[in-house]
C-alpha cells in the first residue's frame, strides 16, 4: 500500500469519475493510516566516535508540520516555518540576516539564489522576498509542495498538477507555462526542479524532463521508472526531491518504485533500479544513497547502478533524504538523531542529537557546516567533518 501522503488535485478540474476515484483512494489510504500503531524503530547501538563533531550554532524559526526545504546560497541559510516565518541566517554564525512573516501558512519553500527568496502558501500564493521585505506575490492556479527554484533572475514553480511555471524575478509577471496531461492523484510531497547548465530539469510524473528556461519548450524527456499496477494508487510514481547532480548526471527517486540516473546532456536514462523508498536521494561522483520505506539505507554505484552497500540497523526510524559529503553520509530520523555513516560501507561514524522532535527534511551543507531543521523549528549546524 502506498503511503498516505497523497493529495487530490482541485476536484473541479477533474472529470467526475476520476475525481471519485481519487476521493475513494484517499479515503482508503486514510483508513489504512488509522490501523495498528507503527512498528517500533530498531534500537540503536552505542554511538560511534570515529570522527570529531562540533556544534557550530543553533537558531529557531518555528514549527514545521511538513518538511520545508532549506536553501543555501550567498553565505546564507534560508529557513521557514509552517506558520509563515521566513529567515535568512548567516551560514557561519546562525545569526539573523533578516526575518519576516509572509502572512499565511506555507506549503513549500524555501528557494533562493542568495538575493531573492521564494515560498508558496497553502492559499497558492507565490511570494518573493528580498532583504526581508515582500517583493511581489502572485496566485498560482494549483497547489505546490515543491520549493521554488530561483535562478537567472526568474522564479520557477512546479505545481502538484505537474505544470511548470516561470515568473519574472523582478515583478512576478508570468513568462510561460508547460503542462502535461492531468492524473487523478498527486503526491503531497516535494518534487524535482533544478537547473543543469542552460536546461531546467523538472520531474513530471515518472519522467525527468529538460525544458528551455527561456520559453518552456521541451528539449527531452526520459523515464526513471515505469508506471505499473491496477489502480491509480499503485500507478503513482512521481519523482520526489531531493536529487543528486554531478555534472550532467542527475539521479532521482520515483516514489515507491525506483531510483535511477539520467544523462541530462543526452536526455537519456543511464540506469534504473527497483527501490521502495519515498524520500529523496543524494550522492557524489562515485555513489548514490537513499533510504527505503523500512529504514534500510542503500548505496548504488553512480556509473552502473550496481549495489555498493546495504545497511539495515535503522529499520522503521523514518529516515530523511541523506546528504553525501566527502567521506560521510548524513541522514536524520524521526526521533531527532542525525546519523553520520561512512560512504565506503555504511558503518557508523558518529551520532548527533537535537531536540528529539524529528528531523524535518534533508540535511544541507553551508560553508563548513552541516545544517538540519527539526519539526519544532530548531536549526542545528555542526562543523562539517
Amino acid at each position: 500500500m502506498k503511503s498516505n501522503i497523497l493529495s487530490i488535485k482541485a476536484l473541479g478540474g477533474l472529470p467526475l469519475r476520476r475525481a471519485g476515484l481519487a476521493l475513494a483512494a484517499a479515503m482508503a489510504l486514510a483508513a489504512c493510516s488509522s490501523g495498528p500503531a507503527r512498528v517500533e524503530p530498531a534500537p540503536l547501538a552505542p554511538p560511534a566516535t570515529k570522527i570529531a563533531t562540533q556544534l557550530a550554532w543553533t537558531a529557531k524559526v518555528g514549527e514545521t508540520q511538513s518538511p520545508l526545504t532549506l536553501a543555501v546560497a550567498g553565505g546564507r541559510v534560508f529557513v521557514a516555518s509552517t506558520s509563515g516565518t521566513v529567515a535568512a541566517l548567516d551560514a557561519a554564525t546562525g545569526g539573523d540576516v533578516w526575518r519576516m512573516n509572509v502572512g499565511g501558512t506555507l506549503s513549500a519553500g524555501v528557494g533562493s539564489d542568495g538575493e531573492t527568496a521564494a515560498v508558496i502558501t497553502r492559499e497558492n500564493q507565490l511570494v518573493a522576498i528580498q532583504q526581508g521585505r515582500e517583493l511581489w506575490r502572485v496566485r498560482l492556479p494549483a497547489s505546490s509542495f515543491t520549493a521554488p527554484l530561483v535562478a537567472g533572475k526568474r522564479v520557477f514553480v512546479l505545481t502538484a498538477d505537474r505544470s511548470v511555471y516561470a515568473f519574472d524575478g523582478a515583478n512576478g509577471a508570468r513568462l510561460w507555462t508547460q503542462s502535461r496531461p492531468g492524473e487523478p492523484l498527486v503526491l503531497k510531497q516535494g518534487g524535482v526542479l533544478l537547473a543543469v547548465g542552460d536546461t531546467l530539469v523538472a520531474g513530471l510524473s515518472a519522467r525527468l524532463t529538460g525544458l528551455d528556461p527561456l520559453n518552456g519548450t521541451v528539449r527531452w524527456q526520459t523515464p526513471v521508472a515505469t508506471s505499473r499496477g491496477t489502480n491509480e494508487v499503485e500507478r503513482l510514481v512521481d519523482l520526489v526531491g531531493s536529487v543528486s547532480r554531478e555534472g550532467n548526471s542527475v539521479c532521482a527517486r520515483a516514489f515507491g518504485a525506483a531510483v535511477g540516473c539520467v544523462d541530462a546532456a543526452a536526455g537519456q536514462t543511464v540506469w534504473s533500479k527497483t527501490a521502495e523508498g519515498t524520500q529523496g536521494i543524494h550522492g557524489d561522483e562515485r555513489i548514490v544513497v537513499g533510504s527505503e520505506s523500512d529504514g534500510r539505507v542503500l548505496a548504488w554505484l553512480r556509473a552502473s547502478g550496481d549495489r555498493a552497500w546495504d545497511v539495515s540497523r535503522f529499520k522503521y526510524r523514518n529516515l530523511t533524504a541523506p546528504l553525501v559529503l566527502g567521506r560521510v553520509v548524513v541522514v536524520g530520523d524521526s526521533n531527532g538523531f542525525v546519523h553520520v555513516l561512512s560512504t565506503e560501507d555504511g558503518s557508523d561514524m558518529a551520532r548527533l542529537s537535537t531536540d528529539g522532535s524529528g528531523i524535518a527534511g534533508a540535511p544541507v551543507v553551508a560553508g563548513q557546516n552541516v545544517v538540519v531543521q527539526t519539526r519544532q523549528g530548531a536549526v542545528y549546524a555542526w562543523r562539517a567533518p
